[in-house]
């Protein structure tokens, strides 16, 4: 009985396992904690909105990500590690803005979520 080399069983072959799918990784520029991209909330300083908070993470500009944490909320607030990030002065309005709109889209995910 000769046996076929060229010919192989396709259930003889081995399954290779799936792998995992990469998950991007940001570090949160005030408790500096890396997690995943999509915990982060990005903000964006670019020359047609100014400083916005940027929910797709897409927009063109200076990113900084910050982390949903109250405590580095507060932080942004009261220091000037956000304008170190952006290379940008962000004037203390701009930041009590970012934190209304981070304040309402917590709201908008603890009512969805």
């Amino acid at each position: 009985m000769s046996t076929d080399l060229y010919h192989v069983n396709v259930s003889q072959k081995k399954k290779q396992p799936k792998r995992q799918k990469h998950v991007p990784q940001r570090t949160c520029v005030v408790c500096r904690e890396k997690k995943d991209k999509r915990e982060l909330f990005r903000i964006v300083n670019n020359a047609e909105e100014g400083v916005i908070i940027d929910p797709s993470g897409k927009k063109n500009g200076r990113g900084a990500y910050v982390c949903n944490s109250a405590d580095c909320w507060t932080k942004v607030e009261m220091t000037t590690i956000l304008d170190g990030a952006l290379r940008a002065k962000v004037e203390p309005d701009k930041k009590m803005m970012l934190i209304h709109r981070f304040q309402e889209i917590q709201n908008e995910l603890g009512q969805t979520g």
